[in-house]
């Protein structure tokens, strides 16, 4: 739980970019805690931490949620990944994503997925680097100031767990 103020900064400033997330309430540290304690070990919350100049601080996380209730899709897990803007382009995005695919294979997860913005090159590039797959767009999925946003709907299959 040391982590959530760090990882609620990393947040907040994708939520007032306003190009990654649908979210537009600024989040506390409080709310970071309620929900890092409601993710449990099958749904893991991953953290980049780099070394500055006052000390080690998260600059990147990404999590697996449920994908739904259902238990025939127990092995589906919803990701979500984000890295603070001084350290994007450094790969600090594709070594956190590759750690949560690992992480997900031994947890037995057969498929993880998530969405983003179609006009999000990096996050589209970066999925795409780490194996994912464009499915489908959902055109106008919400509205962000005042603008529709259509989603890039994107899979990744884990072979080694669909037995």
């Amino acid at each position: 739980m040391t982590d959530a103020a760090d990882i609620c900064a990393v947040y907040n400033q994708a939520i007032a970019e306003s190009t990654s997330t649908f979210e537009t309430e600024q989040r506390t540290e409080s709310e970071r805690r309620t929900w890092m304690q409601e993710h449990d070990v099958s749904h893991p919350i991953l953290v980049a931490v780099m070394e500055g100049r006052t000390g080690e601080k998260v600059v990147a996380w990404a999590s697996i949620q449920p994908y739904r209730p259902r238990a025939c899709y127990s092995g589906v897990g919803e990701i979500s990944l984000y890295v603070h803007e001084g350290y994007r382009g450094r790969g600090v995005g594709t070594h956190l994503m590759m750690a949560l695919i690992e992480e997900a294979k031994s947890l037995g997860y057969w498929k993880l997925l998530s969405r983003t913005f179609s006009f999000n090159v990096a996050s589209r590039a970066l999925c795409k680097s780490c194996g994912f797959r464009e499915v489908g767009v959902y055109l106008k999925h919400g509205k962000l100031n005042e603008r529709w946003i259509d989603a890039v709907i994107v899979e990744l299959l884990i072979p080694e767990n669909l037995t």
